[in-house]
This record gives structure tokens, sequence and C-alpha cells, in this order.
């Protein structure tokens, strides 16, 4: 037995909150709001709507070429090292870009600035929740999308900044800011629990004693290495799908504002409100996701999600007025709230947590596919007819399409009868 001392909360919870917080940063300042600074940089700099899609697309690109390394990093050296230098580079991307004049430069400043969301975002944050929960990990992942969707809401503040100091001064104080922030709460990240004489979930310790040797209750969950994950149908049925997924998503944040502005005649800060919108229903999507997700089936709920994603989609697309907007808004928020979380916590649950960062680095190597091709084919067929009208009814029939790779996508069978 070793003595400790006294936690009234969980360790993991603490890393919970600050994996939410450096989502809620990510989410205000780039994820969401990277549409309204598109939207300004097209207006200013006669830019081509595929040209400032390039740019998302580099982001999913340099996301899926550094994915299998840093999975390789994550699963032997933990993620706080990982996330605090993600925070500085993310930082760093945001300065640079308040200087930029071509798109050559602008370019230079979006692959910073995805070198370090992907150090300091979602994948190494995830990897690093999920070596600390099990049972209760859709919960935790979802508190996490949680952080992701309230900082959706703050984009009016972002898109007013903007319209009001100039994208400038707002990219500059927003690579301060997050450098500020983030860095206290990179520091808060632990690798395992084992290593601190903690266990999963927090089982195990009462009035600061823990039994090494005796876990409350025996863990039934599987143990995969990356090279027999690989070898399921499940892993590539997920991975499809979670691609899929990406490509509404990322085509939404990077085209619904400026969609807003040239077919309904919005102006940035009018349409960030539907974003906003579209973000609090992500909340409330969440926390059902994170209340539900440990009671029912994963992949049968992220199938429902896809058609929800397609439906609020054509609703964007084709809205006539506010009704149809703010349909897009609930049917779209709620979809991502609820599926987000659990494109790892899914993994995790099939895979275990013995090689969940190289596995969900080598998964990344996928969804990048979908992540580039939704935000380019919405922006291309948009330069082709002037508006997003095809592009996006053709990315909602795929997203509705993608319900399929989910709904079959099964437990796979244990390690030992796969190998």
């Amino acid at each position: 037995m070793r003595r400790q001392s006294p936690m009234k909360i969980f360790y993991g919870w603490k890393m919970v909150f600050a994996a939410a917080s450096l989502q809620f940063l990510q989410s205000m300042m780039l994820h969401q709001a990277f549409g309204a600074y598109l939207a300004v940089l097209i207006e200013e700099k006669g830019w081509s709507k595929t040209s400032v899609s390039a740019a998302s697309a580099m982001m999913s690109m340099e996301a899926a070429v550094i994915g299998p390394v840093l999975g390789w990093f994550l699963d032997r050296f933990g993620s706080r090292g990982v996330i605090r230098i993600g925070v500085i580079v993310f930082g760093i991307g945001f300065m640079l870009m308040s200087f930029v004049e071509t798109l050559g430069q602008f370019y230079g400043a979006v692959i910073v600035i995805a070198i370090g969301s992907s150090m300091a975002g979602y994948f190494p944050l995830n990897v690093g929740i999920i070596q600390w929960f099990e049972k209760k990990r859709a919960r935790a992942l979802s508190m996490v999308g949680l952080g992701l969707a309230l900082g959706g809401m703050f984009v009016p503040i972002v898109a007013y900044s903007i319209q009001s100091n100039g994208w400038r001064i707002t990219s500059f104080v927003c690579g301060v800011a997050v450098i500020i922030l983030g860095y206290p709460l990179a520091s808060i990240f632990r690798r395992r629990p084992e290593d601190f004489g903690l266990t999963v979930d927090g089982l195990g310790a009462t009035r600061g004693l823990v039994d090494l040797k005796a876990t409350p209750e025996e863990s039934h969950e599987p143990e995969f290495t990356a090279r027999q994950a690989l070898r399921t149908k499940s892993f590539w049925l997920l991975s499809a799908g979670h691609g899929v997924a990406l490509i509404v998503v990322t085509a939404v944040n990077t085209h619904a504002i400026n969609h807003m502005r040239i077919s309904l005649g919005y102006t940035i800060a009018q349409a960030a409100v539907y974003i906003t919108l579209m973000t609090a229903f992500q909340v409330v999507g969440v926390l059902l996701g994170g209340w539900l997700g440990d009671k029912l089936r994963k992949n049968r709920m992220a199938a429902t999600c896809m058609l929800m994603h397609m439906a609020g989609l054509l609703m964007l697309t084709y809205a006539g007025g506010p009704a149809m907007l703010i349909g897009f808004a609930v049917l779209h928020g709620l979809a991502w709230g609820i599926r987000g979380p659990f494109m790892q916590a899914i993994r995790a649950d099939y895979f275990g947590r013995k090689s969940i960062g190289m596995i969900l680095g080598l998964s990344a190597l996928l969804t990048a596919v979908g992540q580039v091709s939704g935000p380019l084919l919405a922006g291309i067929m948009g330069d082709a007819t002037g508006n997003y009208l095809l592009g996006f009814t053709v990315l909602a029939l795929i997203a509705g399409a993608g319900s399929a790779l989910f709904w079959f996508a099964k437990p796979p069978l244990m390690p030992a009868k796969v190998s």
C-alpha cells in the first residue's frame, strides 16, 4: 500500500478541465472563427474561394503527416510536453498571420498554426484523457468536447473584433492570449494514473490509500496493438465514417459564413450569430452524448448523427430565411455535439488504451481525406458556379451515405482471436 495525499477530486477530472479549456481557446480562435478570417481576406485581398480553401486543406494534411509520429510519441512519453510546445507554436502562428500580405505568407502562417493546433489540440488532448478513464470515458471526452462547443459560442466576439479592430490586431491578440492562458493548462497533464499510484476512473482510491496490486473491478478492456487494430474491419469503417463526417464539419466551418454573406446577404457579424446558435446546440448535443454515450451503442448513435448532418447542411444550402438557418443550427449542432466525442471514445472502447495514440494517429491519415476534401470541393464548386449550392448539396448527400459506415462498425474480436 502506498500513502498519498488525500484528493477530493480524481486527478483525471482536473485534466478534463484543462483539456476542455484548451479546446475552448482553439474553437473560439480558430476552428469556428477561421471562416470569419477567410471571408474578410476574400473580400479584402480578392483571393479566390479555392485558394483560401487550400489553407484549410493544408491544416488537415499536416495533421495526417505528423499523426502516426505524434501517436507513437504520445504512447511512450505522454502528452504534457507535446501540448506545451503546441500551445506556443499555435500562438506564434496567429501572431505571424497578423503580418501577412501575400497568399504565400498566409499559407506559411497557416502551416505554423496547423502544427500548433495538432500538437495542442483534439488528438493529444483526447489521448491524454483516454489514459485516465474507462467506464466514464464517454462522459469525460464529452466534457472535453463541451469546451470545443462553448468556444464556438464566442465566435461573434472574434467576428466583431475583426470588423471593429481589424483582422490583424485580432489575430495578434489571439496569439498572445493563447500562450498566456494555454501554457499553464498544458502543464496540468500527466501520462497515466498507474504512474502515480492511481487507478483508471479513480476507482480504488480511498482516504489517500491505493492498493497497487488490486483493482476494484477486473477490467475487460481489450488491448490491441496498432498492427492488430489495422487488421480489423472496424478500424477502417470507423476511420472512413469519421472522415466523411469531417467533410461536412470542415466545409461548414470554412464556408458557412461566406455562403450566408454571398447567397443570403448577411454581414459577417450577422452570419456569426447563426454559428453561435449552432454551437449552442452543439453544447446541448455534448451534454446528451455524455449522458447517453456510456449507455447506448455509440456506432448506432453516430450513424443517426450523420443523417442529421445531411439534413442540417441541406437546410443551410437552400435557406430561404431565418427558419431554415435555425433548423441548420439545431440539426448540425446537435449532430456534431453528440458524435464528436464518440469518435475517440469508440476507438478506445474497441481497441483499448495500450496503443491508442498510434491507432488514432494512423486513423488521422484516413480522416484527413475528409478534412481536406470538404472545404476544397465546396470551394472549387463555389468558384465554378458562383455560389455554394452545388458543393454543399453534394457534400450533404455524401454525409447521408456515410451513416452506413458507422452502422456496420461493430466491436472487433479480441486480439488473441485476431492474431
